[in-house]
């Protein structure tokens, strides 16, 4: 699905004393089938926008369009059921997401709870949780016994269940061993070529984005800031530095090669392959 933001304000406590401006008449076009990736520093908005898109919040003035639904305050609750179920919102901590004693129960709690018809329940539920790579005897587990990197999967699972067309990851690497970011990574990139996912990053972790997204947004108190392409974006190293943003480490190495050597090279994830250019550049 494409989302379109336009105009968008969201204020907390509206007309209270204790009102506070969380996004601030934001626009934004994000494609259908590409992985966006949002980024800024805490109290950017990053996260109430994740909730706008789910429909747990809605536009103090402006509009989201996800699709063929507008969030705004005439939506309808048929209109908000239908679009959580085309939008699925991964939180930062699984463990809010999990209301369940036992992993499958887990996974069929939004289907049941909310009179999604659908036959052989239980078949869904099994190909949602090998899609995030764990097997049927986690069925029975309890959710909360369950390791950092599992109980993320396990939230996952809950969330493709129900197969949305947009998914949200809100800090998803947050508690995660490098294994589990690993992982995680792996099954991103399945989610948007395999099934044609739209995916929306919230995230701190700066190495994950620039692996990650085609698209990037910086946020800065509720205003973005600067938007493009994964490459376009991260040329800009005086935005990033000026903005507080640490620089992925290959990216931080060209820096570092431009500024004390005056070489340029060019963009790349492995390091290794940009050290060789550098000698390639001094012979």
């Amino acid at each position: 699905m494409e989302i379109k933001i336009n105009n968008l304000t969201y204020i907390y406590n509206d007309n209270t004393p204790l009102a506070k401006k969380a996004l601030d008449d934001i626009s934004l076009s994000l494609e259908k089938g590409l992985i966006h990736g949002f980024i800024g520093t805490s109290g950017s908005g990053k996260t109430t926008l994740a909730e706008l898109f789910n429909g747990l919040l809605m536009p103090t003035k402006g509009e989201l369009v996800i699709g063929p639904y507008k969030l705004n305050k005439r939506i309808s609750f048929q209109q908000l059921k239908e679009l959580r179920f085309n939008v699925g919102l991964v939180f930062q901590t699984p463990e809010d997401q999990f209301f369940n004693p036992t992993v499958q129960e887990e996974i069929e709690f939004a289907l049941k709870n909310f009179d999604y018809k659908i036959k052989d329940l239980e078949e869904r539920v099994i190909k949602s949780l090998k899609m995030v790579g764990l097997d049927e005897k986690y069925l029975q587990y309890n959710p909360f016994s369950l390791s950092a990197g599992e109980k993320r999967r396990i939230a996952i699972a809950s969330v493709l269940v129900f197969n949305p067309q947009v998914i949200i990851f809100d800090e998803p690497t947050v508690g995660l061993d490098y294994q589990g970011k690993k992982l995680l990574i792996k099954l991103i990139k399945r989610l948007k070529s395999r099934y044609q996912k739209t995916i929306i990053i919230n995230s701190h972790d700066i190495e994950l984005i620039y692996q990650l997204v085609d698209y990037v947004v910086l946020l800065k108190e509720g205003h973005v800031i600067a938007e493009g392409k994964k490459e376009e974006f991260f040329e800009n190293f005086d935005l990033l530095l000026d903005e507080g943003i640490k620089l992925p480490k290959s990216l931080e190495f060209v820096y570092k090669v431009k500024m004390k050597k005056g070489i340029r090279l060019e963009n790349k994830l492995d390091i290794q392959e940009l050290i060789k250019e550098v000698y390639r550049h001094v012979q």
